[in-house]
């Protein structure tokens, strides 16, 4: 009963139209026992299930499309698993960059607990308390330049596999990100001598579905093992279904750009809108994979109580509730390792700024290490355009929540498919174009190869006219 009582309380505020009364949210720090949204609405809603099965029957849909469309034309059964090998290709290579990773992240443990020897000293001698602080923050900016030099290094050096690539450096963030969050919930306690957590608590945080640290979680009694079987096979099941939304949809308009010399621009605005459907598909499922059946299995196989990754964002009309409760995860962490500590001597706008920055950084950087080159399109979509957005929902959003629900999902729908044409004409233009002397990871070739070339030729055909024609 408690369960379902946070439940409503969460929901509160919500009609039987589908509006939603949108309140400042309290800023909740604390832990409970609780399902993520998706999951208590498939469960207790047959409209929401049935969209889930129309899902699985576009994939199944897909699926077919796909095998029929090898055998008639390659006289094979593919089923995608070309792109998904090219996608995770070396795959020992990113194991081994990960192991790294997971190595440097334990590393910390046994310098906290060196850094507690010094604040034992700085506690006798309160004169070097200071330079104990100062040593404690080098020595966390020394681990996490250690744990991003590596994997940095080897991707720029040799390219990974866009998947493989993508893993790794996810991966590195979210450990730094971990790390950061120990440290200053850890680095006090070492200087007032407060016992650290235990090395077995310590690596459960590193696994947790969670960035925020805290001595104790709420846990679940028992592991349902047929969920966590199942929440993995959906996320393979969505890796299948974009990677045949790629090679069906994507591929076709981009996989030979760069090998004429011009282009006409009609064709690639055509292209354009042909990725928009496809993009936002893709959208949605890397959603559903990473945030909801991903985090769902671990937190499933580790006990971990608090599924609230994410709250019901596909029904908000102002980018400010969106960008909260999209991912709650990311979110969690940025309010109070960034916003919360600056926003007092820089104010609320600033440190609104600042966050947006620092996340759109990040993601442009994940985007970069994974294509092997730059090319800033997401982060002037989410750090410019993003940030340009929150004020001008903010009130107009309260007053017509269902004309910006609109705006904000055709700007998902616009969005999604510039990233999904553009991402994929740099990634061809960089492999199809002959090499030049100005080639360069931040210069982006697709400005320059191919050749760009506007015929205003078109013509508008009149109905009545051509209805004319026909009875003659």
């Amino acid at each position: 009963m408690q369960k379902n009582g946070g439940v409503r309380n969460r929901h509160k505020g919500e009609k039987q139209n589908g509006v939603v009364s949108e309140v400042d949210e309290k800023k909740d720090e604390e832990f409970m026992i609780r399902e993520s949204p998706l999951t208590e609405l498939i469960d207790s809603s047959l409209h929401i299930r049935a969209i889930y099965h129309i899902f699985v029957v576009i994939l199944v849909v897909l699926f077919c499309d796909t095998v029929i469309y090898d055998l008639v034309e390659r006289g094979k059964i593919n089923i995608g698993v070309t792109v998904v090998a090219a996608g995770f290709g070396e795959i020992r290579r990113g194991i081994k960059l990960w192991l790294y990773q997971m190595a440097v992240a334990l590393m910390l443990y046994p310098l906290l607990r060196i850094y507690a020897l010094f604040g034992s000293v700085a506690r006798k001698y309160p004169v070097l308390r200071s330079t104990v602080v100062v040593m404690g923050v080098a020595g966390l900016v020394a681990v996490e330049v250690t744990l991003a030099a590596v994997p940095v290094y080897e991707l720029g050096r040799k390219h990974l596999a866009l998947g493989s690539s993508a893993s790794v450096t996810c991966e590195m963030f979210r450990l730094m990100m971990k790390l950061v969050a120990v440290s200053t919930a850890c680095g006090p306690r070492c200087l007032n001598g407060t016992p650290l957590p235990t090395f077995k608590h310590y690596v459960y945080f590193l696994f947790a579905p969670t960035l925020l640290y805290r001595d104790q979680y709420p846990r679940t009694k028992t592991i349902r093992w047929g969920k966590v079987v199942f929440h993995f096979l959906e996320v393979a099941a969505i890796v299948f279904y974009c990677c045949f939304l790629w090679e069906r949809f994507i591929m076709p308009y981009w996989s030979d750009y760069g090998k004429e010399k011009t282009v006409e621009a009609g064709t690639l605005v055509r292209g354009m809108f042909a990725c928009v459907l496809p993009g936002v598909i893709s959208f949605l499922c890397g959603f559903y994979c990473v945030l909801h059946a991903w985090l769902n299995a671990w937190a499933e196989m580790l006990t971990f109580g608090d599924r609230l990754f994410y709250e019901h964002w596909w029904i908000t009309s102002r980018f400010s509730i969106y960008y909260r409760r999209w991912n709650r995860v990311v979110y969690s962490w940025l309010r109070d390792h960034i916003y919360l500590p600056i926003a007092p001597h820089t104010g609320r706008s600033l440190a609104t700024f600042i966050v947006f920055f620092v996340s759109s950084i990040a993601h442009e950087v994940i985007l970069s290490l994974s294509f092997g080159f730059f090319y800033p399109v997401l982060l002037v979509e989410f750090g410019m355009l993003g940030v340009v957005m929150v004020p001008l929902t903010a009130s107009s959003g309260r007053r017509f929540p269902n004309a910006f629900n609109l705006i904000m999902w055709l700007s998902f729908f616009i969005g999604n498919g510039i990233l999904w044409s553009l991402y994929p004409m740099e990634y061809f233009a960089r492999k199809n174009c002959p090499p030049s002397e100005n080639d360069s990871f931040f210069i982006p070739k697709s400005w320059t190869c191919p050749e760009v070339i506007l015929k205003p030729d078109w013509t508008f055909q009149n109905p009545l006219t051509m209805s004319n024609q026909s009875d003659r």
